[in-house]
């Protein structure tokens, strides 16, 4: 049985959630999000909850049923509070402005690095080397992030590149004489 799968998800005041056979729409401040659930889970709601249960018990069943509770809980509270990622620029040289909407990074290449923020997702930079990636939707916000660090993922040596805000980077002792 799937302990995350048993678990109601609350619904909070802010929030409108509807049912459409098995798609889910979830209506919010910070915007709407919808997803259409495997056919072997049932969403059902429950006065300000929402349940999912298994149509039938089979391993397929077992596993779709936790991945959409997690789902359908990270729409609920996207739209609500929202998901934010921030990104840390470390190196000489190594900085982030804003041009428009569009993030511009600086990293050691020949050339600006220009990247337009996908539907929903917005960039912030407080200050010259640290990047907030916040929306609605997790999945965008989490995939733009690995985006932008790929460009310049950390190096082990010195530790320059873009890495996460806390991303602890092993470091290699480098070349002896």
């Amino acid at each position: 049985m799937s302990r995350i799968g048993k678990a109601p998800i609350a619904v909070p005041a802010g929030a409108t959630v509807t049912i459409d056979g098995q798609t889910v729409t979830v209506k919010g401040p910070k915007g709407q999000l919808s997803w259409t659930v495997a056919s072997e889970v049932e969403v059902r709601q429950e006065g300000s909850d929402l349940v999912l249960s298994l149509r039938e018990d089979t391993p397929r069943a077992r596993s779709m049923w936790g991945l959409s509770r997690t789902l359908v809980s990270n729409m609920v509270t996207g739209v609500t509070t929202g998901f934010e990622r921030t990104l840390e620029l470390v190196g000489v040289g190594y900085r982030a402005a804003m041009k428009g909407n569009a993030l511009s990074l600086q990293l050691g290449f020949s050339h600006d690095v220009d990247i337009a923020p996908p539907p929903g997702v917005t960039f912030a930079v407080p200050k010259q080397t640290e990047i907030k990636i916040s929306g609605s939707d997790k999945q965008a916000v989490g995939e733009i992030a690995a985006k932008i660090r790929k460009i310049r993922p950390p190096e082990p040596y010195k530790g320059k590149g873009v890495r996460y805000a806390g991303e602890n980077v092993r470091r290699k002792e480098g070349k002896k004489k």
